[in-house]
Parts: C-alpha cells; sequence; structure tokens
C-alpha cells in the first residue's frame, strides 16, 4: 500500500526526533513522525520514572569534555555561543512548555515535579498544534526499489503488503540497542550497512558488569540489591549497587566506556575500591592497630572506621583470611580493594549505547554522504556520555542541528518540500 508523497519523515519518535519536529513544524512545515511503538517517546517516560535529568549544570568546558572522543563533532550543537543547544537553552526550553526547573546538589537539572510525563504531554500539544502527524506502530523496514520508505504497520505485515511512503527527505532517530521493549533495538544497523554507510558496532554503555570469580551464594544471598556509599574509584567518589552477578550504578556507569574497552583489550578490567575515602592509609592502619580487647574484629573495625555491613562483606568476599587478619594488607585492601570485572551486562540492560552512525559518514549538517536528503540524530550517531543529563542534551541538541540544516537548505531553494497548506 503506497500512501502517497509527503514532505519531511521523522523515523523515531524520541527526544531527537521530537526536537526536529518542533523545530521544522515551528517552520511552518508538514512534518510526519512514525514509530514502531504503540506511543511516543516511551524511552523518554522510564528515564523520567526516578527523576528526568534534562542536562547539567556545570560549565561548558567541563560539560563538553563528557563526551570523549567525540567532543569535537558535538560541541557545535551543544555551544550555545556557536549557536548550539546547551544546558541553558534546554532549561529555556522547558520553560516555554511551563516546566519550571531546578538545579540539583550534583549540579544536575530537573524538572520541579520530577516527572517526565507532564512535559511530554505539553510538548506533544505544541507538536500536534503545529502540525505534526504522528503514525505509530509503524516498524521501519528500509527502501524499496523505487526509494520509498517501507514501514510494517497494522494495515500492512511482512508477508503482505506492506506499507510505502514517499517523501523529499528522511530523519532517522531510532536510537540505540538498548531496552529493546521500547523501541530501539538497533535493527536499523544493517539496514545502513546495506547502503554502505559506516556504522561502528553497537555496545553497552553506561552498563553494569558482571565480577570473576563470581560471588559466592553467601554474599550474593545478603547483600546484592544493596548499595555501597560513600566510596571512591581512581578518586572519583559515588556509589553503586550490588548486583546478583556483578555491580552496576552511577559510579560504575560514570566509568563504564574506560571498563568496557579494557575488557575488550585485555579481557578484563580491575577495579580498585577505596571504601574509606575520609581517611588516609596511614590513619586507616591506625586505627586497625588500636588495641580492641575482647571485641571481635567486625566489631572493631565498625567502631573505629565504621566499616560494617556490605562494606565488611567486600573484604570478606574478596580477602585471603590471612589478609583479614594482617594490620597492613587489611588497611591496602580498604583503600584499593581490587575488584575484577569479566564482562559487561548484555547490551539490551545498559542506559544507552555507544557506536552508530560515523560523523565521518555524514556531512557536518549530519546528513548523510551515501544517502542525500537522509539525515541521522540522536542515540544511533556514534557517540556516548555518561548519565547525569548529558545524553539527553545531545539527543535534543542534534535533532535540532539537523532541523536547522534543512532548514537552510530549503532557504537557498534545493526543492525541498512545501510549507503546510
Amino acid at each position: 500500500m503506497n500512501v502517497g508523497a509527503q514532505g519531511i519523515v521523522i523515523i523515531g519518535a524520541g527526544p531527537a526526533g521530537l526536537m526536529a519536529a518542533e523545530v521544522l513544524s515551528s517552520k511552518g512545515l508538514q512534518v510526519d513522525v512514525y514509530d514502531a511503538m504503540p506511543s511516543v517517546g516511551r524511552k523518554f517516560l522510564l528515564a523520567g520514572k526516578g527523576g528526568l535529568n534534562l542536562t547539567h549544570s556545570e560549565s561548558f568546558d567541563q560539560f563538553i569534555t563528557r563526551y570523549g572522543s567525540r567532543q569535537a563533532q558535538l560541541a557545535p550543537m551543544l555551544d550555545a555561543a556557536q549557536g548550539g543547544f546547551g544546558a541553558q537553552q534546554v532549561r529555556d526550553w522547558a520553560a516555554g512548555l511551563g516546566i519550571d526547573t531546578f538545579v540539583g546538589t550534583s549540579g544536575r537539572v530537573f524538572p520541579k515535579d520530577m516527572k517526565a510525563a507532564p512535559l511530554l504531554r505539553a510538548w506533544l500539544h505544541r507538536l500536534r498544534a503545529n502540525g505534526v502527524r504522528f503514525h505509530m506502530r509503524s516498524k521501519w523496514t528500509g527502501w524499496n526499489a523505487a526509494g520509498e520508505l517501507m514501514f510494517d504497520t497494522p494495515q500492512g505485515k511482512s508477508g503482505q503488503t506492506a506499507t510505502s511512503v514517499a517523501c523529499s527527505l528522511v530523519i532517522l532517530a531510532l536510537g540505540g540497542a538498548s531496552w529493546k521493549r521500547l523501541g530501539s533495538d538497533g535493527a536499523w544497523a544493517h539496514l545502513l550497512q546495506a547502503r554502505a554507510i559506516d556504522v561502528a558496532p553497537l555496545m553497552p554503555s553506561n552498563c553494569g558488569f558482571d565480577v570473576a570469580p563470581a560471588w559466592s551464594e553467601h554474599f550474593k544471598s545478603r547483600f546484592a540489591g544493596q548499595p555501597l556509599k560513600t566510596i571512591a574509584i581512581n578518586g572519583k567518589r559515588g556509589e553503586f549497587v550490588i548486583t546478583e552477578t556483578g555491580v552496576e550504578g552511577s559510579l560504575i556507569y560514570a566509568l563504564s566506556s574506560q571498563l568496557r574497552d579494557a575488557i575488550a583489550a585485555q579481557g578484563h578490567a580491575t577495579l580498585h575500591l577505596d571504601l574509606l575515602p575520609d581517611f588516609s592509609l596511614e590513619r586507616v592502619q591506625r586505627e586497625i592497630e588500636h588495641p580492641r580487647g575482647s571485641k571481635s574484629l567486625s566489631s572493631h573495625l565498625k567502631s573505629r572506621l565504621g566499616l560494617d555491613g556490605v562494606k565488611m562483606g567486600l573484604l570478606h568476599e574478596r580477602l585471603p583470611r590471612g589478609q583479614i587478619n594482617h594490620a597492613s594488607q587489611l588497611a591496602k585492601a580498604c583503600k584499593a580493594l581490587p575488584i575484577r570485572l569479566a564482562s559487561t551486562r548484555p547490551i539490551d540492560e545498559a542506559i544507552s549505547t555507544a557506536g552508530g552512525v560515523r560523523f565521518e559518514s555524514m556531512t557536518s549538517g549530519l546528513m548523510l554522504r551515501q544517502i542525500p536528503n537522509v539525515f541521522c540524530a540522536g542515540e544511533m550517531l556514534d557517540w556516548e556520555a555518561p548519565t547525569g543529563g548529558y545524553l539527553l542534551n545531545a539527543c535534543l541538541a542534534s535533532g535540532r542541528t539537523v532541523a536547522l540544516e534543512i532548514a537552510r537548505m530549503m532557504h537557498e531553494d534545493r526543492g525541498f518540500p512545501p510549507t503546510r497548506e
């Protein structure tokens, strides 16, 4: 079934696609958004369950370093001084939707009500008022021989007549490969590779890890699900959670790209946990050596150093008995307890993914060099960042960048789609 010619088609109703739709529709252009899911912004809503982290308030010089090897490509999109969409622009945009924001103690920026749903409702109201049309339950399956977009829809599934759409230009905003049940399955990668687009392998980012050797049944039964608080890794303080198979949580996510790459290169990675970041090694040893009388070692460490619970459990789990009972070796372990990581958790469990369409395959306006008038935005691009608002901010900024590039090209009268009637 052919639904006829359309102007601008956006595939993917996540933050990047919706931002592109907002910018283009605000200029009077007809935009049609397609998505495989039954409703819009499913991963966006899940991200907001514990408090939607919109962006981060730190200085731009620090902010841009969070994007690692891709900061040069992302800087023009994010730097307000270059016309980009940075942290303050995100806050202003949210305010325009009636959503007030605040800066948390960590510097992260949240909506005042800590929820994603009110923002998404206001956003969709604005988009529909601007004439954006949504086509849900429409899974993109590539192009047909005529160059039309192909979709599996409730009206036309594989094996029957699929829906085809002719359009002037396309924005792909299909997400990464994590949380498949919310629509991000990475299935688009082979469709682009078949058209000679260079796609870096999709890998888990902001993910958990499995330890080796595996946790003992005793340790796992007592401590799986418990947080490790007031710790440091490589001087960076934070917390993370013990899982059934290993570790996950904010401090682990912040290091996940380094840990993942180390495992790929060496077959393993080792964390050195500082269980007592407020104490020097010398003080830890002094406290351990302090006479304990009739107290057990566990009671002594709790009273002198505040070590108990999961921290004490980790020491028993990873140190031989001889080291536990040796003051200097125990002190060193308290300040640098080695935890060996064997593998990342499956990509579908990750918060986000690394890899994707390489920037070298695109123009500075994010148009594919091999497929003119096809643009890419959001997490499907080859970049990654830690949690803290960096992911969402860059997705919004890339969607805006694509839309502005399309508007620029149209202004040059190159035969692009007409405005809405």
